[in-house]
């Protein structure tokens, strides 16, 4: 992921897609603006499944320059070549990872509320974290947020007052909502439903989010 910009919006796929038209559509969100990242988050599919989106997906995100990310599954990430792994608390530790994918890929891993899990990641080599959920989301049962906290923009405030390790911001970000988390420090801003099921479509939505994105920017402190 690139660094050429200050803020920059992460795409997380929706939990099950129809990959024939997921695939148009993916291709022309990406055609709509500006976008680092994409994370394919198939939870519930298995390895055929993953596989065939993976072949699918990647070469759009490839031809756009979009790092190309898995969620959880570091042996399909690394037998498949995607540009990175996603990781939670729960998930592969990272540096089996680091094993298996060498270190020319991109570990993300999910710290939810705590600077503490986020510099043990940061010490352990991973090339990003990210914290969330900010705001209530779909993406997660009710009980998984509980467990996992609500962190404040304090934290992201801290995070890119000390480290230089990218953060992400994740949970429930809008076009509407990101810009605090932006001028806070964010790296990235991740969406989820706010493109997916934007009534206007996906396209509109990652317009309003570059534009929300570089007025968050702006308002950042200076250095």
């Amino acid at each position: 992921m690139s660094d050429s910009h200050p803020c920059r919006l992460y795409l997380i796929s929706p939990p099950q897609l129809a990959l024939d038209e997921f695939t148009r559509t993916l291709e022309a969100t990406f055609k709509a603006g500006d976008v680092a990242a994409f994370q394919l988050r198939l939870k519930h599919a298995d390895d055929a499944q993953i596989t065939e989106a993976v072949k699918a997906l990647m070469p759009i995100a490839r031809d756009f320059e979009v790092a190309f990310i898995l969620n959880d599954r570091v042996d399909l990430a690394a037998s498949l070549k995607t540009d990175g792994v996603h990781l939670g608390q729960e998930d592969t530790s990272l540096a089996d990872a680091r094993k298996m994918l060498g270190e020319d890929r991109v570990i993300g891993l999910s710290c939810h509320d705590s600077g503490h899990l986020a510099m043990e990641a940061g010490e352990a080599g991973a090339d990003y974290v990210a914290f969330g959920a900010f705001h209530p989301t779909t993406s997660k049962e009710p009980a998984q947020l509980a467990k996992y906290g609500t962190p404040t923009i304090e934290l992201l405030q801290w995070w890119a007052t000390y480290t230089v390790v990218p953060c992400v911001a994740i949970g429930g970000m809008t076009p509407e909502n990101c810009q605090p988390y932006v001028a806070a420090g964010a790296d990235f801003i991740a969406a989820i439903n706010a493109v997916w099921n934007h009534p206007e479509g996906s396209r509109v939505a990652v317009k309003a989010f570059n534009r929300a994105i570089k007025k968050g920017t702006l308002a950042r402190p200076p250095l």
